[in-house]
């Protein structure tokens, strides 16, 4: 009997510990993606460039070329130097609406535009009287179907308020290679999440990661030797510091001016 009654309490005693480890592991909290949240509402101004075709606002200096056929349309903006960050806002999102003028539309609480273009400055001209991109104004120059969602455009200009919201976007990251054999320049395009890029990386089927630096606008670089190997890229968001790895991106035989799409994006 004592052996008996020391193996039911041996039984009993590595079930108890079984039970013990398995709500452990169920109750283990997982670890969540970061998730870009809006920003507070700031003041600025708005104005608009190009027609209602928005033809001008084509290419840019974040290189996303032909804005329709990669997914933006109409609702961009220029951004201010302030704004721009040297490229790295490239990509990112915002509602704007129109604020304390008589042009403003009633009714319309705001619209939505992507960051696609620098608005540079101009130095001749005053910063409250034509100037309206100099430092340290944050000002959005609009194309104009997107300003005439939320004003008149006879206005020229109009105070607004604005904030960085989530950029949603339907699928993937898409990446557009252009270079040479020995120079791989990468447009990382259709980001969600913060809509920006802080780091990026490559790797070819043969190799570790490799570094890419900042070029410009949504554009990277390597300087590597990576024809004829698959290509996975790992990128870090600039504003959540998010790290993603989009794995096997490019096949073997990638090439220039052709753009790869992954189903991998932010949050």
């Amino acid at each position: 009997m004592a052996s008996s009654s020391s193996n039911s309490w041996s039984w009993c005693f590595r079930l108890f510990s079984l039970t013990l480890t398995t709500l452990a592991i169920i109750s283990k909290p997982s670890v969540a993606a970061p998730i870009f949240r809006p920003s507070p509402w700031a003041l600025a101004h708005a104005t608009f460039y190009g027609d209602e075709t928005a033809s001008e606002t084509m290419g840019g200096a974040c290189g996303y070329g032909n804005l329709f056929s990669n997914g933006y349309g109409t609702d961009t903006a220029a951004l201010s130097t302030t704004l721009f960050n040297n490229g790295f806002a490239c990509g990112t999102c915002y509602q704007i609406k129109c604020v304390q003028s008589s042009w403003c539309y009633s009714g319309v609480p705001f619209t939505t535009v992507t960051a696609t273009n620098l608005c540079p400055p101009s130095w001749a001209q005053d910063s409250n009287n034509g100037g309206w991109c100099n430092p340290p104004r944050a000002h959005f120059d609009m194309s104009k179907p997107a300003f005439m969602k939320i004003a008149q455009w006879k206005a020229g200009i109009v105070p607004v308020m604005y904030r960085r919201v989530p950029c949603i976007r339907p699928g993937g990251l898409r990446f557009s290679f252009q270079g040479n054999g020995y120079w791989l320049l990468v447009y990382v395009m259709n980001v969600g999440g913060g809509g920006d890029i802080q780091n990026m990386w490559v790797k070819g089927s043969r190799t570790g990661w490799i570094s890419m630096s900042h070029n410009w606008g949504a554009s990277y670089q390597a300087f590597a030797t990576l024809g004829g190997q698959s290509l996975s890229f790992k990128l870090t968001s600039y504003t959540t510091k998010e790290t993603i790895i989009a794995w096997n991106v490019a096949p073997a035989n990638w090439n220039v001016g052709l753009t790869y799409s992954t189903n991998l994006n932010f949050h």
